[in-house]
């Protein structure tokens, strides 16, 4: 396993647990198909919530928040569509799109920032 996917691992499960602790429950991580990837499926109360995460050393280039680029939402909002047409069970559930960004501060403490309904399905 390289060293990126290993580090992006560690923080999709740091992510899991933070929201967790928020309350979540983890439907499934790391879904992939033709359309793209869903970093995690959680549930929070009636939602479904599809959750990108994000982690940046620094704020250049605009931090992690700007690498969510409109090309990558729509990415997702597919896959969730493709997820949903298999898991027929969440289609009457609320929707939603967040994102967990992850931010390392200069002391090397980690830095959350949870955006829920961070973008939305047209």
């Amino acid at each position: 396993m390289n060293l990126s996917l290993r580090k992006g691992l560690r923080f999709e499960d740091l992510a899991r647990s933070y929201l967790g602790k928020q309350g979540l429950h983890l439907v499934e991580s790391n879904y992939r198909c033709r359309f793209g990837e869903i970093d995690l499926i959680m549930r929070d109360a009636d939602s479904l919530c599809f959750i990108e995460v994000r982690f940046r050393k620094s704020l250049n280039f605009g931090g992690a928040s700007a690498s969510i680029t409109p090309a990558k939402q729509r990415r997702i909002i597919k896959a969730s569509l493709f997820y949903l047409s298999a898991h027929r069970q969440f289609m009457q559930q609320a929707l939603r799109f967040d994102a967990l960004l992850i931010q390392q501060q200069k002391d090397g403490e980690l830095d959350y920032n949870w955006i829920q309904n961070a973008f939305y399905a047209e």
